[in-house]
């Protein structure tokens, strides 16, 4: 869509399934969709044309991100596992295995050098991104639908079902601070920019702001009659 007139920009077709998710690339040249079709597409923005086609996941795929530098992508699956893939030729580079419900989100390290995944299991790990290696688990009571780290690569955040987030030291696992405030369960957390707040969005209706470095909540945004 054309962000100032709200018109539609271009179509992008292609999958034959609800697609789960899309997202510019960080040059905002290209874009990534990952589809209940088992398969994730790499798009131009200008011509809508497909550069590659990631399709070696047995299950849908929940999410598709990719690394600082543009050279690789990272998919989340239904199938259990995440991938690893070249994002200029589409063809996979390794597995990351040893998850036991499906894969609902996985990112790259700021520094390229780790990727997080998170998952139904009720754990995230963190993997070397570069072995495919695991190298910390991080654990909820309930399953986690998102992990992400932080500007800078020393902490991670993970949104569970069990109603709260949670803020990990990224080297030794450690939970620097539960976020304890929500009535329902998570459906995302989320760095700022500087890396100094969180936000999170919950099915109790509300989204609250953290100190990402105390765990302090700062404020509580009501209004929405639904889940957020």
């Amino acid at each position: 869509w054309d962000a100032d007139s709200g018109k539609i920009f271009t179509h992008l077709k292609g999958h034959s399934q609800p697609i789960n998710f899309a997202e510019f690339s960080p040059d905002g040249k290209k874009i990534l969709t990952a589809s209940n079709d088992g398969t994730a597409k790499i798009w131009e923005v200008g011509s809508a044309h497909i550069l590659a086609t990631i399709n070696k996941h047995s299950r849908y795929i929940n999410s598709i991100q990719y690394s600082p530098d543009l050279k690789k992508v990272v998919t989340a699956s239904g199938d259990n596992t995440a991938k690893v893939w070249d994002a200029g030729s589409g063809i996979m580079l390794f597995e990351l295995k040893g998850h036991t419900k499906p894969v609902v989100f996985a990112q790259f390290s700021p520094d390229e050098k780790k990727i997080v995944t998170a998952s139904e299991d009720g754990t995230a790990k963190i993997w070397d991104a570069h072995l495919g290696q695991m190298l910390v688990e991080l654990r909820h009571e309930w399953y986690i639908i998102n992990a992400e780290f932080s500007p800078d690569g020393k902490k991670i955040v993970t949104a569970s079902g069990d109603g709260t987030a949670k803020i990990w030291n990224v080297n030794s696992g450690e939970i620097l601070a539960v976020l304890n405030g929500h009535s329902e369960y998570l459906n995302w957390a989320q760095f700022s920019p500087d890396g100094e707040k969180i936000v999170t969005a919950s099915g109790d209706k509300t989204a609250k702001i953290w100190d990402a470095g105390t765990g302090e909540l700062l404020a509580d945004l009501k209004g929405h009659t639904e889940f957020v």
